[in-house]
């Protein structure tokens, strides 16, 4: 057994100590058991997660309730992740949801306990009387707003008291208790104790000690633990060292918290030496110490002021990647406590896993600006960090956080340093200062911000003037006067158009007049002020102010300074102006209007007879025809108004004898009667009779007849008379075949009877006549095979079903399964194993892994074992093979060794399987077993602990074990694990039941499951399960039946729904719509339903139907999904509906990035409708100045036109694609904006318009420096088939500036997808070639690829699984956030 497991180089440590599993019982006994060990220095905490057990509602409930439940929930589910992910929690986040449950009034008892728990440890980053504080704070709050206490509440804010190091009295505590009349249980007088030890007393503690003796309650480690402390601290270092010889001696061993509180008290006195001493003697009883213990012991010597010894602790770690959120919490806590340097030196030794591509130590520095680091400290460590290739750009990031934290003389001091190091400086760098200074009133303070920008040689543009510097004064002239006065005063373009814009948003015309009739005024585009002028122009009534304006835009050439000139300009001018007005401003205004188009007409003003058409379109949708006359003035040509938008039962034996007889002596027909008898013979299992009455009455029997007939000998196990009935009748080369059922029954008999050979035929013969093979007919050859291996017949059960497989009959994993149960039955290990392998080999599965462990477990057959063991870690990994063993152990009770597979470092919860064994525990009714599963589990990596117990509590309900519940609740305590709602219904359903008190709040359940099993409801499961199967129609067809007989629940009709509009049954769906809101008052679709119906009617192009559905979600409280947005988005981009896109526009605005559609799409969409219309100027207009603002300003994110690009280069539009393309390259040549400039290179490349790509590339050979948005492109390129093309056309282009590594992998993968495996080979060999190293997740792909195709695999395979490499790179790119 030396060698098990030996593939897996992780697994070193703990093959030796699992040598004497598999030996003979007088061997074991001889060698001494090594103590019993756990491998994690503290118990990781869990919060509460929402349950997601269907998304319809079962009954009406209030949309603001609905709202604020689905809020609540989402940053519980966020915290949840934040402790899983990282093993902390932001204290903003905390916060957060103390807010939230604030809002709601009325908290419940896990929200309570969520937030006290979440107090002490898990803020690493606050200090702990802060941490206390705060969690005072929150008691009294959530006291104040109801919540009522118990002793589960009590025992976090212990927990907390002790993890935050707070002096308090245990004896006021208690009496806290006792006056809430809240009883102490176990973990209260735990935690007391060690509150006592905190501070060395003893006595103390020993008063408690024995409260405990005398309740009989058991005295854990964790109490030792703590008396470790308490000996240490009262100075007795003896007494301390020798409570682990008390331990032992009271059936208690040391574990890792006992060593932990130990080498803590060595550190605490900077007694080296016995620290070293304590690790070495760790170290050869147990073969190692978890890191995350020696990250403690080093954060006790750094308080200490032992910062000399650390570096001895340091290289006993080993710093891969599994530590990094263990060490990130380490590091935050050493900057929390002042010893930033020590977190420093920590922070460095994670550099060998650097990559070019992510920064590490953002975590750090961020943190470092929180602290108020100062600046020189924070420069040095930015040096270092940069020099060791940890961070491309620590200067900006420490601006960011600067900024965030509104840390303005921070912010400053960076910027200056970032200039004297070259980097450039952005005007928006100074907007969270002005915005700070701005809410203090504090105008100074904007003075210095415009200085200091000034003197660092940053020229503030427009934006940074008219949204944070105006705003602070009445009216621009104000403004100006004061700038001037206090010396940042400017002069600049920028400057120019924020007056302009800042005059007209605030309706002062007069001064925008005379700011452009100004000789000061230097040229600016119209496009830069246009809608500000516009919003000017909305809010007065001065005609002749608006005729003044737009004739000085005509005619002063400072106002359009790009072609096509004036008319194009004021065209685009105006059509925008009548757009932006509502339906009933355009009627308020249609006089004033009218006088403004005459006046502008005696201006002799035109515009193009395209801007003209699109103001008429605009005229006539608000009803106001006779305008159009007017605006005809302004017309080259005279144009006609369009509208180019579309509107879019058992017989009676004994009788049928009679009649037979009957029929018979009066010579009549008696072919029906002759069968309804048979068949009712067969109904009640009468062989004997039924096989006389076919002799008697042979001439007239018909095929159904027989058919029967033969089923009832094979259920009576008589084959003889079965066979020769069937190749009496139906005989293997007529045309004639029985039913599936028939066929399956001869072939079960058959095989029974040991006629294998005939069995073989009648499966052959299904074949040859297609008899149709259903889910029903695969579970019966899973019976037929499944008896033959429980009789031992392996000859039967192998030539069956090869047989089957062969012939193409079935081919499911359940079929495979017993080839090796039949070697099981025999006892035969060495040919289950082998078959175990075969079936890996011939069929991709993996099956009765768990049983075979088992059995050479408990046969003690180390060399098989290791055999299975190095098999499972070549095809799985090491981790499933880890699991494998680990369940094994359990179920054999070999609880000592799976404790010791599972405390294998850097080995991770793994939820499906870790469900898949606690249900086999909860249905084969094995309580110790899944106790000790809950047990083991304790402390490995990201394990749901509370779904964990909430097993455990399934299992004590089945036994109606309320005494086992009970200490479960204890045990969720003591483990400070939140339970969820589920799992405190479920132990108060227990306890209610079996008569005792429920100790806690009991939660109310949202949505309850009412009524019993009644023959609606079956029909209900019925519909619910064929939607499921995706079998919507046949469900509406039962449900068509049902109606008028009885009610649906309100659950069903929503998931009905659901299923037909997957199925585009639209029309079926609105009928079932229609029938629940007419039976259930208020019924309403939940989100996911109306999202379906949104994109159903889009198909149907009923657009007006989708926006309605939309506006009516919207109002409800309910969010859309994303492809219902996007669907209804580029539908009505594609039809050139700009009234409803921008309507569109309105309603989702707010909720964009709540439901993750990117604002790019909007702005594309409207841009596409104005071409669609034929109106390419006005796209241009709406999206340039958009994505220049989205350019400089994060918040805005309008970046990209790929969409647009993509759907006028699909349409052949292609003046509009270069129309387009010169704007894209004008961006980038003037403002420096490139995301534009490559879509559209992109799409080039898409298109397979090379020449054009190259060209686009020698003009603006920057696009290239888009990275995120190539390997985006690529990867997008490698998620469906046939498109290799486009990764080669750019390697091809632009080789040198694409990461290989990146590009060839999505190559290959292109390749994959595509099923060219000479391809594939090509680019590997490529790869070798050019010496490129690929992704371990590739090479599995590439190696899995390749035995598919029975092709050799030319490289050693990544032993662990597809999953571990995928959170692999996962991992990677969140530490590079």
């Amino acid at each position: 057994m030396a060698a098990l497991l030996s593939s897996a180089g992780r697994l070193r440590a703990l093959c030796p100590r699992l040598l004497p599993l598999l030996r003979p019982p007088a061997a074991v006994a001889a060698r001494p058991s090594a103590p019993a060990r756990n491998i994690m220095y503290q118990i990781r905490f869990l919060t509460v997660a929402p349950q997601q057990e269907g998304s319809v509602k079962e009954e009406p409930i209030s949309e603001i309730q609905t709202r604020r439940m689905w809020q609540f929930d989402w940053a519980l589910n966020k915290l949840d992740n934040s402790v899983r992910k990282t093993g902390r929690i932001p204290k903003a986040l905390l916060l957060k949801i103390f807010h939230e449950i604030c809002k709601t009034g009325c908290p419940g008892s896990n929200q309570t306990l969520l937030l006290l728990r979440s107090c002490g440890a898990l803020l690493p980053e606050v200090l702990s009387p802060e941490r206390t504080e705060l969690a005072h704070m929150i008691w009294d709050k959530m006291k104040e707003l109801g919540a009522v206490y118990d002793t589960s509440h009590y025992n976090a804010l212990l927990k907390v008291y002790l993890q935050n190091e707070h002096k308090f009295s245990p004896t006021e505590f208690l009496a806290r208790m006792e006056e809430a009349n809240a009883q102490p249980n176990r973990v209260t007088y735990q935690r007391l104790i060690a509150a006592y030890c905190n501070e060395g007393d003893i006595e103390g503690a020993s008063k408690i000690l024995g409260f405990m003796k005398n309740k009989d309650l058991p005295i854990t480690e964790a109490v030792f633990s703590s008396l470790v402390k308490g000996h240490a601290r009262s100075g007795d270092m003896k007494s301390a060292e020798n409570m682990l010889s008390v331990m032992r001696m009271a059936g208690v061993e040391p574990g890792p918290d006992t060593y932990l509180s130990l080498l803590n008290v060595y550190a605490e006195k900077g007694d080296a030496d016995s620290i070293k001493k304590t690790l070495e003697e760790v170290e050869k009883t147990e073969g190692y110490l978890m890191d995350r213990i020696l990250m403690q012991v080093i954060f006790s010597l750094a308080k200490a002021g032992y910062p000399q010894y650390i570096e001895d602790i340091k290289e006993r770690i080993r710093f891969e990647r599994e530590l990094i959120p263990d060490a990130m919490n380490l590091c935050l806590a050493l900057v929390t406590h002042g010893f930033e340097d020590i977190s420093f030196h920590i922070l460095k030794s994670f550099n060998h896993l650097s990559r070019d591509n992510t920064d590490q130590g953002s975590f750090f520095l961020q943190h470092c600006v929180n602290r108020d680091m100062p600046m020189n400290k924070l420069k040095q460590f930015c040096s270092e960090l940069k020099e060791a290739k940890m961070h491309s750009a620590p200067l900006p990031f420490i601006l960011r956080c600067a900024l965030e934290a509104n840390k303005s003389a921070l912010a400053i001091d960076v910027m200056k340093m970032m200039k004297e190091e070259g980097l450039p400086l952005r005007p928006h760098y100074s907007w969270p200062l002005l915005v700070g200074f701005q809410k203090e009133k504090n105008l100074k303070g904007i003075f210095e911000v415009l200085k200091v920008m000034h003197e660092l040689g940053v020229e503030l543009d427009t934006e940074t003037y008219t949204d944070y510097v105006f705003k602070n004064f009445a009216t621009s002239e104000t403004a100006r006067t004061q700038l001037k006065k206090n010396d940042c005063l400017f002069e600049s373009v920028g400057l120019s158009v924020a007056e302009i814009r800042y005059e007209a948003a605030n309706g002062r015309l007069n001064n925008v007049l005379s700011l452009l009739s100004s000789a000061s005024t230097p040229p600016i585009d119209i496009r830069q002020f246009r809608n500000s002028l516009i919003l000017g122009f909305k809010s007065s009534n001065d005609v002749h102010l608006w005729s003044k304006i737009t004739e000085l835009l005509y005619k002063d050439e400072r106002y359009c300074l790009t072609p096509p000139g004036p008319t194009e300009a004021v065209g685009y001018f105006l059509y925008h102006l009548i757009d932006s007005m509502s339906d009933s401003e355009v009627q308020a205004k249609e006089e004033r209007l009218r006088q403004y188009f005459h006046q502008l007409k005696k201006m002799n003003i035109v515009i193009p007879t395209t801007h003209y058409s699109g103001i008429c379109r605009l005229l006539d949708s608000s009803q106001v025809p006779e305008l159009i006359k007017d605006a005809r003035l302004l017309s080259l040509k005279k144009s006609l108004s369009t509208d180019n938008i579309p509107e879019s039962t058992k017989s009676d034996v004994s009788a049928l004898e009679k009649k037979l007889e009957k029929r018979k002596a009066e010579n009549q027909p008696i072919t029906d009667v002759l069968k309804q008898l048979i068949h009712a013979l067969c109904e009640e299992e009468n062989m004997q009779k039924a096989l006389e009455v076919k002799a008697k009455y042979e001439p007239d029997m018909v095929v159904g007849g027989y058919a029967a007939l033969i089923n009832l000998c094979c259920r009576r196990d008589n084959v003889e008379e079965a066979m020769n009935l069937k190749e009496k009748v139906f005989p293997k080369n007529s045309p004639v075949a029985l039913d599936t059922g028939k066929y399956v029954a001869l072939v079960e008999v058959l095989g029974k009877h040991g006629r294998l050979e005939d069995a073989i035929n009648i499966l052959t013969e299904m074949r040859e006549k297609d008899v149709p093979i259903s889910g029903k007919t695969v579970a019966s050859f899973f019976r037929i095979l499944n008896a033959a291996a429980m009789r031992g017949e392996v000859e039967t059960v192998n030539r069956l079903h090869e047989t089957i497989v062969n012939l193409g009959l079935a081919e499911t994993a359940v079929l495979h399964s017993p080839l090796i149960t039949v070697h099981l039955e025999k006892d035969d290990m060495p040919a289950a194993l082998e078959a175990l392998v075969n079936c890996y080999k011939k069929y991709g599965k993996i099956l009765q892994l768990h049983n075979i462990y088992c059995r050479l477990i408990e046969k003690g057959d180390a060399d098989l074992l290791q055999k299975v063991s190095d098999f499972i870690s070549r095809e799985y990994g090491d981790m499933m093979a880890l699991y494998d063993l680990f369940f094994a152990f359990l179920q054999t009770g070999k609880y000592r060794e799976a404790r010791k597979v599972i405390e294998t470092p850097g080995l991770r919860a793994h939820s499906g399987r870790l469900q898949w064994f606690a249900k086999r525990c909860i249905s084969s009714n094995q309580m110790e077993t899944l106790e000790h599963l809950v047990e083991l589990t304790q402390n490995l990596f990201e394990c749901d602990r509370d779904e964990m117990y909430y097993c455990l509590l399934q299992l004590c309900e089945k036994n109606g074990d309320w005494g086992k519940a009970e200490a479960v609740w204890t045990k969720i305590q003591e483990e400070n694990v939140v339970p969820r709602e589920k799992t405190l219904t479920l132990l108060a359903d227990i306890l209610e039941k079996n008569g005792q008190v429920v100790p806690f709040e009991v939660p109310k359940v949202r949505h309850e499951d009412t009524g019993s099993l009644s023959a609606s409801n079956v029909e209900e499961r019925k519909i619910r399960l064929l939607c499921k199967k995706n079998n919507a129609k046949e469900a509406y067809h039962i449900f068509l039946k049902m109606q008028g007989k009885n009610e649906f629940h309100y659950r069903s009709y929503g998931t009905l729904i659901k299923a037909l509009l997957t199925q585009n049954c639209l029309e079926e769906a609105m009928e079932v719509k229609h029938a629940a809101e007419t039976h259930i008052k208020g019924f309403t679709l939940n989100s996911a339903a109306s999202s379906l119906l949104i994109i159903s009617q889009v198909r149907r192009d009923y657009l007006k139907d989708a926006m309605a559905v939309l506006k009516g979600m919207l109002d409800s409280g309910l969010l859309p999904t994303r492809p219902a947005v996007i669907a209804l988005t580029q539908t009505l981009a594609e039809k050139g509906d700009l009234k409803n896109l921008q309507a569109l526009k309105n309603m989702v605005e707010d909720i964009t990035k709540s439901i993750g559609v990117s604002a790019s799409l909007m702005a594309n969409a409207i841009a596409l409708a104005h071409t669609k219309n034929n109106d390419l100027d006005a796209a241009m207009e709406y999206l340039e100045p958009l994505l220049i603002s989205g350019a400089q300003n994060p918040d805005q994110a309008v970046r990209n036109i790929s969409y647009l690009l993509r759907k006028v280069s699909e349409e052949g539009l292609e003046p509009a694609l270069e129309k387009f393309g010169v704007m894209a390259e004008r961006l980038a040549s003037q403002f420096g904006i490139y995301r534009p400039v490559t879509d559209l290179f992109l799409q080039y490349v898409s298109a397979d318009r090379v020449d054009d790509a190259r060209s686009l590339i020698q003009r603006c050979g920057a696009l290239v420096e888009e990275k995120s948005t190539l390997v985006s492109f690529m990867a997008r390129s490698a998620s469906r088939p046939g498109q290799a093309k486009k990764i080669e056309t750019l390697l091809e282009l632009i080789p040198e500036h694409l990461d290989m590594e990146i590009a060839y992998c999505y190559l290959m993968r292109c390749y994959e997808l595509d099923g060219d495996v000479a391809s594939v080979k090509a680019v590997y060999e490529k790869t070798k070639a050019k010496n490129i190293q690929l992704h371990e997740l590739s090479l599995k792909s590439l190696a899995a690829f390749l035995k598919k195709a029975g092709e050799p695999v030319p490289f050693t395979e990544p032993p662990e699984t597809f999953k571990f490499y995928v959170e692999k790179w996962r991992e990677r790119r969140l530490e590079a956030s």
